[in-house]
């Protein structure tokens, strides 16, 4: 408990004082100033191996394509939605907009560009989500979203929501499935976080050409039974641990 304490002194500190410093560096370019964001980003990595515990692995990133793609990732804990920035360069999340409404921090994730949608919009919303991103894709930038929409306890599952499909029906990129465990370590709505290695397991890719249907029961059909895996893993790794 001692460590988490120190965590989250540490997280809530340094990102207030960070998110008053960058307000100025706003109306600096994107690229310029997604590389200040991507400092808080190692920053808060170097604490939580320093102070969690808490490292991780990747594997499977031969699967991962040369070019841009889709990367639909298991989400169990707050921790996913930083792990992305420092392995996988320049992407861009998916989020709800409502997020940008946040002061600093809302307006920091708007500006490094990221992929909002308005969950109430139905397919209109969709489509936006989709024209935005397949944008990103065209510069080059890869996308990273929770196909399930939010964060799943271990153990447990979620209907795969409808985005994933709109992206890769939509934008005719391929999506990398991933499975993770990290909610073994950081659990979800818990404030206590445990030492361990996360590990995340890039799987492989869909190629385009299959129906909506079809997609989302082989997207849940490849990250559910390796997420299962991982957390046994894990799971056992902690047990010996202790």
């Amino acid at each position: 408990m001692i460590r988490s304490i120190c965590f989250a002194v540490t997280f809530y500190g340094v990102t207030a004082t960070m998110a008053v410093l960058y307000l100025p560096l706003i109306v600096l370019p994107r690229r310029v100033f997604h590389g200040f964001a991507l400092g808080w980003v190692r920053l808060m990595f170097a604490a939580i191996r320093g102070i969690l515990g808490i490292r991780h692995e990747l594997r499977g990133l031969e699967n991962r394509p040369d070019g841009p793609a889709i990367y639909a990732s298991k989400h169990q804990s707050a921790w996913d939605v930083l792990i992305y920035n420092l392995i996988i360069p320049d992407c861009a999340y998916v989020l709800k907009r409502e997020l940008y409404k946040i002061p600093l921090w809302g307006w920091y994730v708007w500006r490094v560009g990221s992929v909002g949608i308005d969950r109430a919009g139905g397919a209109r919303a969709l489509r936006g989500m989709v024209s935005e991103a397949t944008a990103y894709l065209q510069q080059g930038r890869s996308i990273v979203l929770f196909p399930q929409g939010t964060r799943t306890p271990v153990g447990e599952s979620q209907p795969y929501l409808p985005g994933a499909a709109a992206l890769y029906l939509g934008t005719k990129y391929p999506v990398v499935p991933v499975a993770l465990n990290s909610g073994l370590f950081w659990p979800r709505r818990a404030f206590r976080k445990n030492p361990g290695v996360i590990t995340v397991e890039f799987l492989p890719p869909i190629e385009p050409g299959l129906s909506r249907r079809a997609f989302l029961k082989e997207l849940e059909n490849r990250i559910e039974p390796a997420t299962r895996l991982l957390e046994q893993e894990g799971g056992s790794s902690s047990e010996n641990a202790t």
